[in-house]
């Protein structure tokens, strides 16, 4: 523990900075990127949780369509 805050809790507070950091960029495949650190993060929480499904898929969807757009639709800014 770290300022008694457990690790489970500093993974989801960086994961939440991540994702709040994300979507302050103007361009969408740094968004992107930046968006799937956050996302992998929120599943390492969710499994951190005692297996939160809930946490974990729709992270892992967020992820593979931020993977679909940053591979197979890559937009040129």
């Amino acid at each position: 523990m770290f300022l008694n805050i457990s690790i489970t809790e500093w993974v989801g507070y960086l994961a939440s900075l991540a994702l709040i950091i994300s979507f302050m960029m103007k361009n969408l495949n740094t968004l992107r990127i930046i968006n799937s650190i956050g996302a992998v993060l929120f599943v390492v929480y969710g499994f951190m949780l005692a297996i939160s499904w809930p946490i974990i898929i729709t992270n892992t969807f967020i992820l593979l369509a931020n993977i679909y757009y940053l591979t197979f639709k890559r937009i040129k800014n």
